[in-house]
């Protein structure tokens, strides 16, 4: 049931599937619950089994066409139609699935809460008034009591789990208001909180389980604000306790050791950790003062522990293990409480001395993380993690309280500098910036920590206000000075490699943040230093290891000072800093190292950025020839580079080898001739051959990659169609002088890309398939005889293949016609253009579409296609391609009407 068809277009599925829904479902469903019914007294037979599993699939129906996955745990409010209004507001039909929970076993009991769980997830609009939807709760709310009361079936791990869903949907569409004024809601309430401690205690067993409970709880402490009227909702007497259990149980996971795969263990696991922390702030602003004080209450001893061993000279790794866990922990929860507001609970002052005592407690960490015996164990797992949850913590403290999006907070810093001392941004910037050095300076084999650590690095430069107050730092001047291997360990290492360009462009943000050209020339100088010591490295060593990884570095460097170059006078800066002199270091670099994509991939992908003009910033002067000298690099790399590589035997790895070098050479191409700063006209006119040079190469290699490779690898993909979207568009001449084999081979890849699922592709075709007929139709259609060679050429090939333009055109139509296509304003562009270039074939195409179609609509469609041309001229100008556009939309909605 509502399983698609993969021999059909989704709409057609869609279609089918609401014509089922209409028509049979809701008969179905009676008479699943019809057999239900009958079949109570059949226990343990087949037919007991099958009718429950054809109820759960009624339920499980995509109602509306969001396609979603029967098999997620996580979906919103089921949309039942409202013919369905009848059996749901009759409270036999949530009591049949109560009752089979209680007559069967598992899996069958599952079945029946799996129900229930759909049952309890319906839109509130599908009942006739307040009043029935009053019962349908206090229906759920009763029957789920009884099963906490009996506890029957909950040994079973899968009907807990699902129980646990069942009470967690209450949270969707149920408020607090309507559940506080339900008969029995005390009792219910106390249930509930009772088996949400249970849970907590039971946390090895209930890990899955219990954050359903957690959502609930935290949807209801939200909701305290908007209760209205005197009865109590007894949250202030049992969210203490849950809050409390919760962080026992966190620690009592510790205590119990961790699981042996690190995906299952949240401190390793971000989604996981996420999962599990996501309600909890909630929780503990509810009750703010008595959460807050029980948080400080257990970290002071841990803390106290962590401070004396600092002074040890050995101490039990696994003790010392434990205790960081806890402390991980620890600061992970106060992490998410700064990460919200909450209004409920205590005063927004208050709040803030709260967040200040918590705050504190890790801050006065961060002081001994570091030093004695705890500056020996950078490689042990559990530092590591205590270091990643420090590092959300100022993320999250840093989002609050220091910066552009903050809100300067007197009561915290009052709080804070009466604590430590620290009464403003500044001096807490300083603090974070000061551990942000020690990681880079003491983490060599920890990319994790590593990349986190660059990553609020990155966050800091990157906020206006902070980078500003960064730059009057003593820490970020000597890392602005000083950015060498002696100074941070992790540039020395490999496995790093690829967290140099985000520390580079965090030092090249703030150097160019600074606007001083000496300022940007000393802090170059060791960058300088590399490219001395490898331009005066002869030939004959050039392909030594020492040499690889230096210049894999610099390469790497180099990117992320380009990343940072947002303006025309920064990018001048580097442009000036790096040409003439450097840039044959890049030639040597792609000659020496073709065969060796860990060299190849960064030296590219670093010409790749300096080539990009985003924001403008490659804009020279109109005396300079700095456009064009750039462009002629670009050709001599991609010459040296494409030339080697295609000589080169195809590899067992051909996309690491051959096929990534290959896309990133066309992405420098592409943002070259795309770049708007080189007068292309000036190769030619000169007799000058980096252009045709650096076309033809791209050419040979796009040639070498079949077109089955070429759509099966997405990147690839991208940059191979945006290569032939800038010829199409730019370089025409080029395409139509290739000989014919060539030429079809190019625009048949257009067509095949063009029936792809990625919109951005089809429309990169789309535009290229435009300008190739609009060429067709300005130069030969309406021109006189064809003159120009290009032109000449065009004919040539469409004579030789008369097909090409009939079966895009028909391949376009389909599309718009009978698939869902997001790009439609794109498709339309090409569709008019062929069009034009001949009638005939417009003609013939509608003969065929209309032949496959029912003969009784054919009539009523042949009007649709008379009307798709009113008003529209043989010419291109933008209004009449928008009149074509706007006639072809009402054409593909009166087509599509059944």
């Amino acid at each position: 049931m509502n399983q698609p068809n993969p021999g059909l277009p989704s709409t057609h599925h869609r279609r089918v599937a609401c014509s089922f829904r209409d028509n049979l479902l809701r008969q179905i469903f009676q008479i699943s619950l019809t057999s239900l019914n009958q079949l109570k007294n059949d226990v343990a037979s087949r037919l007991q089994e099958l009718a429950l599993s054809l109820a759960l699939k009624c339920l499980s129906f995509d109602f509306v066409g969001t396609s979603i996955d029967e098999s997620s745990e996580e979906f919103e409010t089921v949309q039942i139609p409202s013919s369905w209004r009848p059996l749901l507001e009759d409270s036999s039909t949530l009591q049949i699935f109560f009752d089979y929970y209680v007559i069967t076993k598992a899996p069958l009991s599952k079945e029946a809460l799996e129900c229930l769980v759909r049952l309890a997830s319906v839109r509130r609009s599908l009942f006739t008034n307040d009043g029935t939807r009053s019962k349908f709760l206090a229906h759920l709310m009763t029957g789920t009591k009884e099963i906490l009361q009996t506890g029957q079936g909950l040994a079973d791990h899968d009907n807990y789990h699902e129980y646990c869903r069942l009470l967690g949907r209450f949270r969707v569409n149920c408020l607090l208001s309507e559940l506080v004024n339900v008969e029995g809601y005390s009792d219910w309430i106390q249930l509930v909180a009772e088996f949400t401690l249970k849970s907590l205690q039971s946390w090895q067993w209930a890990s899955s389980s219990v954050y359903y409970l957690l959502g609930l709880w935290s949807r209801l402490v939200t909701s305290v604000p908007y209760l209205k009227g005197d009865a109590p909702s007894l949250l202030d007497e049992f969210v203490p306790k849950i809050t409390e259990g919760f962080i026992t149980s966190r620690f009592n996971s510790v205590q119990a050791g961790f699981p042996d795969d690190p995906s299952e263990n949240p401190l390793d696991n971000v989604e996981l950790l996420q999962d599990q922390l996501d309600c909890f702030p909630h929780l503990c602003r509810f009750q703010y003062e008595s959460s807050g004080f029980y948080i400080i209450n257990i970290m002071e001893p841990i803390l106290q522990s962590y401070t004396e061993i600092v002074r040890l000279q050995t101490f039990a790794n696994s003790e010392l293990s434990i205790i960081e866990a806890k402390l991980t922990w620890i600061v992970h929860i106060i992490a998410v409480i700064l990460k919200i507001k909450q209004s409920t609970g205590c005063s927004v002052e208050a709040q803030e001395v709260l967040d200040a005592e918590l705050s504190a407690r890790v801050l006065q960490l961060i002081n001994i993380t570091d030093s004695g015996l705890h500056s020996q164990r950078y490689g042990e797992l559990s530092k590591q993690r205590l270091d990643r949850a420090i590092l959300i913590f100022f993320q999250h403290f840093r989002r609050s309280y220091v910066g552009d999006q903050a809100v300067h907070s007197s009561k915290l810093y009052a709080r804070l500098s009466e604590l430590l001392g620290l009464h403003d941004h500044l001096l807490l910037l300083n603090v974070i910036v000061g551990k942000i050095a020690t990681n880079l300076k003491c983490y060599t084999e920890s990319e994790e920590v590593i990349d986190h650590t660059l990553s609020l690095f990155l966050e800091l430069a990157s906020g206006y206000m902070t980078g500003k107050l960064l730059l009057k730092l003593d820490t970020v001047k000597f890392m602005i000075a000083n950015h060498t291997r002696e100074h941070f360990c992790f540039l020395e290492e490999d496995r790093c490699s690829r967290s140099r360009t985000t520390f580079y462009y965090t030092i090249g943000w703030l150097i160019f943040m600074e606007d001083s050209p000496l300022k940007f020339r000393s802090s170059m100088q060791p960058l300088l230093q590399v490219f001395l010591s490898l331009e005066s490295t002869l030939d004959s060593m050039f392909r030594a290891d020492t040499v690889k990884y230096a210049l894999v570095g610099l390469m790497r460097d180099l990117r992320g000072i380009a990343m940072a170059t947002s303006s025309r006078k920064s990018y001048g800066l580097l442009f000036d800093w790096l040409y003439p002199a450097h840039m044959p270091l890049l030639l040597k670099g792609i000659t020496h190292w073709t065969d060796t994509p860990e060299v190849t991939t960064p030296l590219l992908k670093f010409m790749a950025e300096f080539v990009l003009n985003k924001a403008q910033r490659l804009t020279f002067d109109s005396s300079s020839p700095n456009g064009i000298l750039l462009f002629r690099e670009v050709s001599k790399l991609l010459v040296a580079y494409g030339t080697r590589i295609l000589s080169l035997p195809n590899p067992a790895d051909i996309y690491a080898y051959k096929y990534k070098g290959i896309w990133i050479s066309l992405t420098i191409l592409t943002r070259a001739l795309a770049g708007n700063y080189v007068n292309f006209g000036v190769f030619e006119l000169y007799g000058d051959r980096a252009l045709s040079d650096a076309l033809d190469i791209a050419l040979k290699m796009t040639l070498s990659i079949p077109l089955a490779d070429v759509l099966a690898f997405q990147k690839l993909t991208k940059a191979y169609f945006s290569f032939l979207e800038v010829l199409f568009s730019n370089h025409m001449s080029f395409i139509l002088n290739l000989d014919t084999a060539t030429f079809t081979h190019i625009v048949g890849s257009l067509e095949s890309a063009l029936k792809g699922l990625d919109s951005n592709i089809s429309s990169q075709c789309a535009s290229a398939v435009d300008n190739l007929a609009a060429f067709y139709f300005n130069n030969i259609t309406m021109g006189e005889a064809p003159t120009s060679p290009a032109a000449i050429n065009l004919a040539r090939h469409i004579a030789d293949c008369p097909t090409l333009f009939p079966q895009i055109l028909k391949t376009l139509v389909e599309l718009v016609l009978f698939e869902e296509c997001s790009n439609q304003w794109s498709l339309s562009r090409p569709i008019l253009s062929l069009i034009l270039i001949s009638e005939q074939i417009f003609t013939d195409l509608k003969a065929q579409i209309l032949a496959s179609q029912p003969a009784d609509q054919q009539q009523r469609l042949a009007a649709c296609f008379d009307k798709l041309m009113a008003d529209v001229t043989r010419s291109l100008d933008s209004k009449n391609r928008d009149k074509f556009t706007q006639n072809l939309t009402v054409f593909r909605h009166e087509f599509r009407v059944k």
